[in-house]
């Protein structure tokens, strides 16, 4: 199974194309959810939902759509993965009612995380309930030298079937910061190497570029093989697409599924594209 999905599922400049013209906020993710299957939680990085917003979300999707929420900040950030059990707890508590619809939870690690820290990520991985999946990201440059220090990581998460997230801002950066939205995810995002590893049985690759006019296949070509080889073999891939803006991040994905020759709601017309339809019929 292939999951595909955007870094977020609501967005008003998404209305009149993935949405239809009219859709309220409270009804994008079911919306989303008719032709993504999976989407990157980032909401839970900054702040923790109410227990009825977990539920509503859990509502608004089938069962079939899996979320990749990620842990919250304070946890790989602020407490630096130390004295996290009393908190680890209750965050997992609150998101308890959508574990079923749950994919991976993923662990973005800061750049300061270095490969003298590896011992704290094994202990936080030893308090993770092992029912569940899990991706970790890291962003010092350290883990990406193919030395001990990357072997060190891979094997660590080997051992727990953790997947090593892959992020890939290659297309991003290779376009000159023109406009407010690229100036401002070029500043954001990490550029580092792109090791492609699966670590774990569910592998996850986001995929960064500045918007479709500027070429961004030549970035992800690779990137069809690796996903077709990772399903080939079993796994199922998570793939997330974003643009600087990621108005068009819904577009990009398609075009992927397109080219990967994969047969997903994705490439369904989307509710705002059948409105056109409909309304140029009259």
């Amino acid at each position: 199974m292939l999951y595909i999905g955007c870094p977020q599922w609501s967005s008003n400049a998404w209305k009149g194309n993935l949405f239809s013209r009219q859709c309220k906020n409270a009804d994008m993710l079911s919306e989303y959810a008719q032709h993504f299957n999976s989407v990157e939680g980032n909401t839970s990085f900054y702040a923790d939902p109410s227990p009825d917003t977990v539920l509503r979300w859990a509502a608004s999707v089938p069962d079939e759509f899996k979320f990749t929420f990620k842990f919250h900040r304070r946890f790989s950030h602020e407490l630096q993965l130390t004295n996290v059990q009393h908190e680890l707890t209750n965050w997992l508590n609150l998101f308890a009612p959508l574990f079923e619809k749950t994919g991976q939870i993923m662990l973005q690690l800061p750049k300061a995380f270095a490969p003298q820290h590896l011992a704290k990520l094994a202990a936080f991985i030893e308090l993770l309930p092992k029912e569940l999946n899990y991706g970790v990201e890291v962003r010092h440059p350290d883990f990406f030298k193919k030395d001990e220090a990357e072997i060190a990581l891979n094997q660590l998460l080997m051992a727990h079937n953790i997947n090593r997230i892959a992020m890939d801002t290659r297309a991003l950066f290779a376009v000159k910061p023109t406009t407010e939205a690229l100036i401002d995810a070029q500043q954001k995002k990490p550029y580092l190497p792109v090791h492609a590893i699966a670590t774990g049985s569910q592998p996850m690759a986001r995929f960064v570029i500045a918007d479709l006019e500027n070429d961004y296949k030549t970035f992800y070509q690779p990137w069809l093989s690796k996903v077709t080889q990772w399903l080939d073999e079993g796994k199922s891939p998570y793939v997330f697409f974003h643009t600087a803006d990621n108005r068009e991040a819904p577009l990009l994905a398609r075009q992927f599924c397109q080219d990967l020759g994969y047969n997903h709601n994705v490439l369904n017309p989307f509710s705002g594209e059948k409105e056109a339809h409909q309304q140029a019929l009259f």
